[in-house]
């Protein structure tokens, strides 16, 4: 992320103040619409800034805002990159409704651009799946996840980051459906695709703590409890091993992770990535850039 979005992060944008364009305004009847784009990266880098705040509304509102602005520009490839934003924002917030109701949006909008074996797709078919999972509906999770996997596996273009996290949270599905040699089969795909991304390290610690959670779930604590403090361990020193940079997102993943080593009576550690997470967050909120 550029030095001057940081600088920017809590700057009031034209989705706080402006007015969406009139639907009625520009195209002239009987012609074809002109396709006016909008900026994706800009607007991901912007919903970076506001994540790294923990400022739900303001990111709430800056995808909606944009949203309209897709539309009212007929951009579709648009439409759907925000749909998908605005499927994970609503599942992290807990909404399931609105999750769930962008979900099918999402998915509506690959059949009418014709996406459905691209790499766009596939990441759509994953943010709704995960969202489904969160929700309980698992049964229509594993399926989508099954349609993302057909896709990532097909393409050479595929990034071992878009696999890793597929393979991870499918298998948290599995693993909620109770097919759990199912579930290590797909931790294991999930643990050697991030080994290939640098700054890798991070998703490598959420896997392992899944990993943990599933030995569980199978095989009850007292059965596997070696076995699950090695997996806390290892997750615990790739916070420190990863060259990934001290932001917003990392904290997002110290914040996730915490709660697991405290359920399984790691304070320290999980008091150590608390105090992380809330020490990154109080820097960005100072407008200190990340």
């Amino acid at each position: 992320m550029s030095d001057s979005s940081v600088s920017n992060a809590g700057a009031i944008g034209p989705e706080d103040y402006v007015e969406p364009r009139c639907v009625l305004s520009g195209d002239p009847y009987g012609t074809v619409p002109e396709i006016k784009p909008v900026p994706q990266q800009r607007i991901i880098e912007k919903m970076d800034d506001y994540m790294a705040r923990r400022d739900y509304d303001g990111a709430e509102r800056h995808l909606l805002y944009w949203l309209e602005e897709a539309r009212l520009g007929h951009d579709l490839r648009g439409q759907l990159m925000i749909e998908g934003e605005l499927v994970g924002h609503y599942r992290k917030t807990g909404e399931k409704d609105k999750a769930l109701a962008h979900g099918e949006e999402a998915l509506r909008l690959i059949d009418e651009l014709e996406f459905g074996d691209t790499i766009s797709a596939g990441t759509t078919y994953v943010n709704v799946a995960t969202a489904l999972d969160a929700f309980g509906e698992r049964e229509r999770a594993i399926g989508l996840f099954e349609r993302a996997r057909a896709v990532y596996e097909a393409s050479p273009a595929t990034r071992p980051e878009l696999l890793g996290g597929l393979y991870n949270n499918m298998a948290l599905t599995c693993v909620d459906l109770g097919r759990f040699a199912e579930a290590a089969e797909l931790y294991g795909r999930a643990l050697a695709q991030m080994e290939k991304v640098e700054g890798g390290e991070l998703e490598r610690a959420i896997t392992l703590l899944n990993i943990a959670d599933a030995l569980v779930a199978e095989q009850g604590m007292e059965a596997v409890e070696g076995r699950v403090f090695d997996l806390l361990d290892e997750a615990y020193g790739l916070f420190d091993a990863t060259a990934a940079p001290r932001d917003g997102y990392y904290a997002f993943v110290c914040e996730k992770c915490a709660p697991v080593f405290s359920h399984y009576g790691s304070f320290l550690a999980a008091d150590d990535l608390s105090a992380r997470a809330e020490g990154i967050y109080a820097r960005v909120g100072e407008g200190e850039g990340r």
